[in-house]
């Protein structure tokens, strides 16, 4: 199993920036590749970014491109979402999921909220 626990969300001003962090833990040396979705009060829950965890292979959905950049730190077993230019439709609770090689995401964390006030 791998435990995935996600944190920085929080309340910002359209415009701004905050960085959400994902801790995972268990058996990550079985993670292929981690991904940030993101789920809006009465919306499908959509895939936002994604990368390997050896790194590389970055992909964005389209709404994101050019504001949000996700990284991953292999020391800390952390991944990150930066996410500059926020919208007022950013606001969703925001999950961090992991997958293994060949694999649908099955590992998934409880979501941290993000809100942006127009």
């Amino acid at each position: 199993q791998v435990q995935l626990v996600e944190s920085g969300g929080g309340l910002v001003q359209a415009g701004g920036s905050l960085r959400l962090s994902c801790a995972a833990s268990g058996r990550t040396f079985s993670v292929y590749r981690m991904g940030w979705f993101r789920q809006a009060p009465g919306k499908e829950r959509e895939f936002v970014a994604g990368i390997n965890w050896s790194g590389g292979a970055a992909t964005y959905a389209d709404s994101v491109k050019g504001r949000f950049t996700i990284s991953r730190d292999n020391v800390k077993n952390t991944v990150y979402l930066q996410m500059n230019s926020l919208k007022f439709e950013d606001t969703a609770v925001y999950i961090c999921a992991a997958r293994r090689h060949s694999a649908p995401y099955d590992y998934w964390g409880q979501g941290t909220q993000v809100t942006v006030d127009s």
